[in-house]
Parts: C-alpha cells; structure tokens; sequence
C-alpha cells in the first residue's frame, strides 16, 4: 500500500485533541474493584509439550466476571522451583486469535522470563491454532466480529471484559512461583497492542509496556482513514442504526488506548508501520505522543518506525529490537 497518511515529521508532533469522558477512572476503578471481589483462583497445570529446555503449564485465572481466562506459561526448565526470581512477560493476542500451541511462541521464555500468553475470551477461531476461553456474556445487535459488541453501553461492551481480563493477567504471573513481581512487562501486536496500552494504564507497576501497531487508538480518526476491518466493523454497524453514532463512539471514547495511554507509567517502546491499512500511523504516534502524560514524571518511551511495512509491522525485527530494549531497561 501507498502512503496514505500524514508525513513522518507530521507524525512525530501528532497530538489530537481528546474526547476523554469525565468519568474515565470512576468508571475503570469500579469495573477492577468489581472484579477484584472475586479471588484470583489462579489454578496451574503442568503441560507435556514435548519440550525439554522449557517448563509449560496450562493456567487459568479468574477474569472479568470471575470468569475463567486460559493462558499458557513457558518458563526456563526448573526455574519455578530452583529459587530464581525472573522478570516476567505478559502477551496479549491479535484479533480473531487464540493462545494456539505452547511450542509457537518460545522467544520470551528462551531468553530467561516466564511467559504469560493469555487467551482472548470468545476468539481463537479465526486464525492461528485456536483458543480455549468462552466469553460467557451476551451483547445486543452487532456486525460480526467483536468491536460493536455492547457498542451502546461502556459496562456492556466487550473491550471492558478483556482489558479486565489483561489486568487480571498480570496480577496472575505476579502470584506464580519464581516470578519477580516488580519486574513484570505487558506486550502484543494489533488488538494485543491495544490491550498492551489498556493494561499499562490500569495496572500499577509494571516495568515496561511494548505495543505493536497498536488497535483500538483515536477510533475516531482510524473510521475515517480506513476500510479494513475491525475498524470498519464500527462503519458498517453505523450504516444501519444511523442514529446509534453518538452513544457508539461515548462507548469506545471508554476503551480508546490514547485514553488509556495516558496513565501509563512504565517505560515504553512502541512500533509503528507507515503503510499500514488497518492501524494507521497517527492513530498510533497519538497514542505515542500522549503516552504517560498523566504519569507524575513522564515514563521513557521510544518508537520503531517501519517505513515500508504494512500490518505486518516489524515482525522478527522488532522482536529483536524488544529483547534488546527491554535487557537494557530492566539492567537500568
């Protein structure tokens, strides 16, 4: 694809206007509390992965609602019980994706942490190799897919169960055998980016946070710029219930990253692809460029660009550079 967004330099100074809601931590401080009234129920399984440099165990937590989320945790063989202290990394999946198989994603693990890779509740079936967490609650009318469930209500709408369910992930891996709990980092690329800076600004005390092309920021713009979906799931419902855009975009405004973005604390590094269709670049330096500005010092932050790239964004690359940036920041 073209560039079909604004110039880099253009980019690096975005900083939109927000259509924050007055309510924004009442709202997010009572749903955790809500939650928070159920027990974390964490339960562990240990996992036959045929893998022998690596410990696996099949994990479940209470999320949202109670409701049991599934994740797998890949660690350093005997790391749980041989009196180490790991950093540990959460990862958040990308839309229509599930946790699939423990042997697909072993970087995290393979360089010393212990790995959370959480399921997202009601997906898993459109790509990968499936996901296992039911999403127990129903919504009123929707176009396919998941970004205009509950789109008429922020306490009916689906993106308020799974960032509850990414909080609730990482209060899980700070509970298990092993793992340091101050130093403990939240990732993911597209939705899980989006969820990365939904977690960063919910949860306290996080070490770093490491969104890629990040979903779910400054919707209003995304709309706007592009046809693909999920965006255009939103565009497609709205060219029905024409009088339903009001309240949609009240409910999203609720659960847009740039939003939440802006209370994160941690240090950061994003990325970004200038050519990418489905998170374009400025809803992403906007999320950049507010990230932390609540935060009573501004947290570090620094930005991959990927001038050529689409969705797809860095890929390998940018593993590369998270498991180099994220060495220095813990050494620090």
């Amino acid at each position: 694809m073209a560039l079909f967004d604004l110039p880099l330099p253009e980019l690096e100074r975005y900083l939109p206007e927000l259509d924050e809601p007055a309510d924004l931590d009442e709202f997010w401080a009572a749903t955790l509390a809500e939650t928070r009234a159920f027990d974390l129920d964490v339960r562990r399984e240990p996992y036959d992965a045929g893998l022998t440099l690596v410990d696996v165990e099949d994990v479940t937590f209470a999320g949202f609602g109670g409701h049991p989320i599934k994740a797998w945790v890949t660690r350093p063989a005997g790391s749980a019980t041989d009196g180490s202290s790991l950093p540990a990394v959460v990862e958040f999946i990308g839309y229509g994706g599930g946790r699939g198989r423990p042997h697909e994603r072993l970087a995290w693990s393979a360089a010393g942490y212990v790995h959370l890779l959480m399921d997202t509740r009601g997906q898993g079936s459109r790509w990968g190799s499936g996901g296992e967490t039911p999403d127990p609650v129903g919504s009123g009318p929707q176009v396919p897919g998941f970004l205009t469930r509950g789109i008429l209500d922020p306490a009916e709408h689906y993106y308020r169960r799974v960032y509850t369910d990414g909080v609730r992930a990482v209060e899980a891996v700070r509970s298990l055998p092993g793992v340091d709990p101050a130093r403990v980092t939240v990732t993911g690329g597209s939705q899980g980016g989006g969820m990365t800076l939904a977690v960063a600004g919910l949860a306290g005390g996080l070490a770093a946070a490491m969104p890629d092309v990040p979903f779910l920021c400054h919707v209003q713009r995304a709309i706007a710029l592009t046809d693909a979906d999920p965006y255009h799931e939103l565009v497609t419902y709205l060219s029905v219930h024409r009088d339903h855009k009001t309240a949609a975009l009240r409910t999203l405004s609720y659960l847009d990253g740039v939003h939440l973005a802006r209370r994160a604390t941690a240090p950061t590094l994003f990325s970004v692809a200038l050519r990418d269709p489905i998170c374009p670049p400025s809803t992403v330096f906007a999320a950049y460029n507010h990230y932390g500005t609540l935060a009573g010092s501004r947290p570090d932050r620094a930005i991959e660009v990927y001038e050529f790239n689409e969705h797809e964004g860095g890929g390998g690359f940018q593993l590369d550079a998270q498991l180099r940036w994220l060495a220095g920041v813990l050494d620090r």
